[in-house]
This record gives C-alpha cells, structure tokens and sequence, in this order.
C-alpha cells in the first residue's frame, strides 16, 4: 500500500505541520521507500532472535547507596534569605499562576 499525496498532507495535519506543496511531493516517494524498508523487515524470522531494550548491553553506573550525615536544619534556614519561621521551613516564589 502505497502513500499518496493526500495521505501525506493529512499525516502533515496531524502533526500540526503546513506542509508546502514541493515539500509534499518531495516526502511522498520518501515515505513510501521508508515503508517499503520496513515491509521488508517484517519478512525476517525473528523467532530465535531473543527480546532486546538496547542494541548494546547497557550497565547502569550507579555509586552505592550510603548513608551520611546532612547539616543540621537551622544552619541551612540560616543560609537562605527567606524562611518561614512558624513552619521553619523555606519561603519559595510562586512558579504556577493562581
């Protein structure tokens, strides 16, 4: 099945893009040599092919968990220029409109 030029330009639609006519013409036999390509990938078996997330293994380089001691909470209210002192904690600006 093959893309026309009209299916092109609703596929631009929907992704909310004014495409011009040359640029149409110009993605319409792209799109299809794009399809194509992925018809014949289907054709390959790929039933012993195991399941794969990454095309290389990946190791997640994590440092170890560790606890440590953190600075004690009046001293970093005294660092900042706004604290709240009923709830001694931190005054921040408003970042969502009311």
């Amino acid at each position: 099945m093959a893309l026309t030029p009209d299916d092109v330009r609703k596929v631009g639609s929907l992704a909310r893009l004014a495409l011009s006519d040359n640029e149409i013409a110009r993605l319409t036999p792209q799109l299809n040599d794009l399809l194509a390509q992925f018809a014949r990938l289907q054709e390959l078996n790929t039933d012993d092919v195991p399941p794969t997330s990454h095309a290389v293994p990946v190791k997640a380089l994590l440092r170890e968990d560790v606890t440590a001691p953190s600075l004690p909470r009046e001293e970093v209210l005294r660092l900042s220029p706004h604290v709240d002192e009923y709830i001694g904690g931190f005054i921040v600006p408003q970042v969502i409109g009311e």
